[in-house]
């Protein structure tokens, strides 16, 4: 029998030839292409870090190029009729950390040697706001044809600088420079395409392009990076087969873990579930699930930025928003939640078209415990001690076996780790700490969830069960059990399929640990 040999995948790789040249893994978004270069001419796409941004970018470049041969076989290649040749620029600015207005001027000059050195065309080494006004216009006469210039995170530079007061102003201000001639030259411009993560209105060009468009929450390309959940369930079916061999687990079990981990992504409302394409295709380049993308998505202006509006890990959760409160630029926000939405760790769960309210919430469990760890020091000095981590994961594990009681024995001693100093007396800190440790065990915790008798301390779901946790200092398990029971919290999941089990919870403050738990189903 002859052996098939494993799919490849291009993880981390951006560049559309050399993945259809290698026959690799390509989830086809060339029909979105097509619609884009049908008019009109000048773009604007925001998503997170890591979401295919890059591979996008690449796949318009080859298609302006006239590169037909590496689209065989791709929607695009029956869409498109013509396949004219025209110039490109391409300007990759997803480098652009820790610069100074030196040597990010250094970095725009490098940009434009490369493309003039592959154009054949040569400007002075002059202002670079010159130097990019003359490149177009030099390609454009020299060709005959008008230029398409694809600017790939063009805000990088300046989301870089947020936390730095010395130098952002001035970084502004030359991108400014920088990205003005694509504004004054538009008959030498036959399209243009920006991405980044935020819209930075002090750049200019949201207010100065009349015909920008920006595609960021338009429906008709929700899907246009990332991977949906209707092409993970009918393209990559061969794929979850041999990720699910590695893992010992069915192809269904496999799916649903996928979907757990990864999924959940929406950039507007309606929309297919998206899930995040790096993780996804490093679960099957690598046989395992685990949090690639918040170990890799995670820049530093980021935690910067989560430290300067104090975000505690109970608060980065469900919120409800009108548009204007998350899709805005970073440089005027007043709180987190831009922050957290378009750095992809808050995403659309629903929309109320009466009210025009949407509701955000954290899209996965990856993003969920990564964006646990990266705030729990802020709320635990101490972070996660030797030990802790064990334990943590001893408490995934009870928990994925339905074992509330052996979840809480290693609940106490995780408790018993955290020095003394961090501790009060006060009911609502061991709260916190339960909901902190609940979720890097992998459960979708909520914090005094209301209802109409009351409130519930913590709603802890797992993938099976539902579990309401009431606790009380000084007092017995029996009597935060009672007081569920009084209050008939159960009822509260009367509309929900999965089950519900009371627990009572007593904790000692002088121990400052869990003293003895109660649970009854």
């Amino acid at each position: 029998m002859e052996r098939r040999l494993a799919r490849r995948y291009p993880v981390g790789e951006q560049d559309f030839k050399k993945i259809r040249d290698n026959g690799w893994l390509y989830v086809d978004k060339t029909a979105y292409v097509w619609q884009l270069a049908q008019g009109p001419d000048y773009y604007f796409l925001a998503r997170p870090r890591r979401f295919g941004k890059s591979l996008l970018v690449s796949t318009i470049r080859y298609f302006f190029e006239g590169r037909r041969e590496l689209f065989t076989g791709l929607a695009i290649d029956q869409l498109e009729t013509r396949w004219e040749s025209y110039p490109v620029l391409r300007f990759d600015m997803s480098q652009g950390k820790n610069f100074t207005v030196e040597t990010l001027t250094n970095y725009l000059n490098d940009q434009l040697d490369e493309n003039e050195a592959r154009l054949g065309i040569c400007t002075d080494r002059i202002d670079v706001s010159l130097r990019m006004k003359n490149l177009i216009q030099k390609v454009y006469h020299q060709t005959g044809k008008p230029v398409v210039v694809l600017v790939d995170e063009y805000d990088a530079p300046v989301l870089d600088s947020l936390c730095r007061e010395d130098c952002s102003e001035g970084i502004r201000s030359l991108l400014y420079s920088f990205y003005s001639p694509l504004k004054g030259n538009a008959e030498y411009l036959r399209f243009v395409f920006l991405t980044g993560i935020s819209k930075f209105s002090q750049l200019g060009l949201f207010s100065g392009f009349n015909n920008l468009v920006r595609i960021t929450t338009n429906p008709d390309y929700a899907g246009i990076c990332g991977i949906t959940k209707t092409e993970l369930k009918e393209q990559l079916t061969e794929d979850i087969d041999q990720l699910s061999r590695k893992m010992g687990l069915t192809p269904e079990e496999t799916l649903e873990q996928l979907i757990e981990n990864y999924d959940g992504y929406h950039f507007t409302w309606p929309s297919d579930d998206i899930l995040n394409p790096f993780s996804l295709l490093s679960a099957f380049h690598e046989g395992r699930i685990k949090d690639y993308w918040f170990e890799t998505g995670t820049s530093g202006y980021t935690v910067e930025l989560l430290r300067k509006y104090d975000v505690l890990p109970t608060t980065a959760g469900q919120v409800e928003a009108e548009e204007s409160d998350f899709n805005v630029p970073l440089e005027t926000a007043m709180n987190s939640i831009p922050l957290l939405y378009q750095s992809g760790y808050l995403t659309i769960k629903a929309y109320d078209r009466r009210r025009d309210i949407y509701t955000l919430d954290i899209p996965n469990k990856e993003v969920r415990i990564g964006l646990m760890k990266c705030l729990l020091p802020h709320y635990l000095p101490s972070g996660i001690v030797p030990g802790m981590g064990v334990k943590t994961q001893d408490m995934r594990l009870a928990l994925e076996d339905d074992n509330m009681d052996s979840a809480l024995r290693h609940m106490k001693e995780i408790l018993l780790m955290i020095p003394h100093t961090t501790h009060t007396d006060h009911e609502g800190h061991y709260q916190r700490l339960m909901f902190c440790f609940f979720t890097l065990a992998g459960a979708e915790c909520r914090l005094e969830e209301h209802t109409s008798a009351g409130r519930i301390d913590i709603v802890v779901r797992t993938r099976r069960r539902i579990y309401a946790i009431e606790l009380k200092i000084e007092q017995s398990a029996s009597a935060a059990m009672q007081q569920i029971d009084d209050r008939d919290y159960t009822s509260y999941f009367a509309g929900y399929t999965l089950p519900v089990t009371k627990v009572g919870v007593s904790i000692d403050k002088e121990k400052r640990t869990i003293k003895d738990w109660k649970i009854n189903e």
